[in-house]
């Protein structure tokens, strides 16, 4: 019989097990042609799976990332963290890991591949694959994302705080309206840590996704375009998907990214953020005023609509569930224009760092009464006005 002493010693130690075990060892099959020195092909594997449990947390605590391409490597590292949950089925670890290539490159450094696969009623299902660059440092590997060897042979450009990277031809006069732009969100932003942020450039959302490590990934097949940014230490990144000559300003996403350098979007009240993107560069390829016309068809039309309600239940009038266009996100955005030409952008912020988006919303609801007089209580009503009168 097992005394309450040891029962409770079991029950810490399955706990943390379930605890340490946050990713799945990689799979090596014996079909996978190794480096010859075993010890070596040891140290990669033990090293590339440390890399891959440090990937479920946060960057700045990712100590096998190799210090000299940190934000280029983030960017890799957030595509991996959570990859092996599946939503659908529940599951934390459905996907597995499987190492499928290691290449040697000079310099004592290797290309590795890995890919994370499920298997549910004997059907396997790949969800991603990515690819990494592993040094070798003293006694151990470190890694990189593979963005910085993609692109040795590219050109570059700089303008002012900002650094572009292409592989022919620069459109310049995009180039200009987006650190105008930038310029523009900094002054409201009161941003002074505008330190060098590097942009690469890319034909579509999978050359992208290619430079910088991920092969595959489920989730995003069949998108067009999209633009992935990091940062660390004062440095800014992003990869653009819009056209391999900077073809395309998303101003939308542009505000997300001079915004994280001020404050993580973690920490904001998210549809007051997303309502400031709709805003100053509409969404999906739509502007402002498109998005404007196509809620007031689809969502204000209705005489009954209940904004409160919206506002705890997410409404989505966008073409697909892919490229949605949130109902709540509209009315901040309308609410933000307001505020903005009442008291300016301080009472803009005060909205945005109201706290995050919770149940209830009674903080957001809190500032927005100090800033407008709309409440809780008259949110209907006033809405309602709001919107009739844009």
């Amino acid at each position: 019989m097992m005394t309450k002493i040891s029962i409770l010693f079991s029950l810490i130690f399955v706990s943390f097990i379930g605890f340490a075990q946050k990713s799945t060892p990689i799979a090596v099959r014996n079909y996978i042609r190794m480096p010859k020195d075993t010890v070596e092909s040891k140290l990669l594997v033990d090293n590339l799976n440390s890399l891959l449990e440090a990937a479920q947390g946060k960057n700045e605590m990712n100590h096998w990332i190799l210090p000299s391409q940190k934000v280029e490597t983030y960017i890799l590292m957030d595509e991996i963290n959570g990859i092996e949950k599946s939503r659908g089925l529940k599951d934390n670890h459905f996907f597995k890991p499987y190492l499928t290539n290691i290449v040697a490159l000079p310099q004592n450094q290797y290309l590795i591949q890995f890919s994370y696969i499920g298997v549910s009623d004997s059907l396997p299902h790949l969800k991603a694959s990515f690819e990494v660059i592993a040094h070798k440092n003293k006694d151990r590997f470190l890694f990189s994302s593979p963005l910085v060897r993609n692109t040795t042979s590219w050109k570059s450009k700089q303008y002012g705080a900002f650094i572009f990277h292409f592989s022919d031809s620069l459109n310049e006069a995009n180039v200009l309206e987006f650190t105008e732009k930038a310029a523009l969100f900094d002054r409201k932003l009161n941003n002074t840590n505008t330190g060098i942020t590097e942009i690469y450039c890319c034909e579509n959302r999978t050359a992208l996704l290619k430079l910088i490590g991920v092969n595959y990934k489920m989730k995003v097949n069949g998108l067009a375009g999209g633009v992935y940014s990091s940062g660390a230490d004062g440095k800014g990144l992003q990869v653009s998907g819009e056209g391999a000559s900077f073809g395309h300003v998303d101003v939308h996403d542009l505000w997300h990214d001079r915004l994280s350098m001020v404050k993580s979007r973690r920490k904001v009240n998210k549809p007051v953020d997303e309502g400031i993107a709709y805003l100053y560069g509409g969404s999906w390829g739509m502007t402002w005023g498109e998005i404007l016309s196509r809620f007031k068809k689809k969502v204000a039309s209705n005489p009954a609509t209940d904004w409160k309600e919206i506002k705890e239940i997410p409404l989505n009038f966008g073409v697909s569930r892919a490229k949605h266009l949130m109902a709540d996100y509209v009315i901040n955005a309308l609410l933000v224009q307001k505020i903005e030409k009442e008291h300016g952008f301080a009472g803009v912020w005060k909205l945005l760092d109201c706290g995050v988006k919770e149940k209830g919303n009674e903080n957001y609801y809190r500032v927005l009464e100090q800033l407008t007089g709309i409440s809780k209580e008259n949110y209907n009503e006033k809405i309602g006005e709001l919107v009739n009168q844009n």
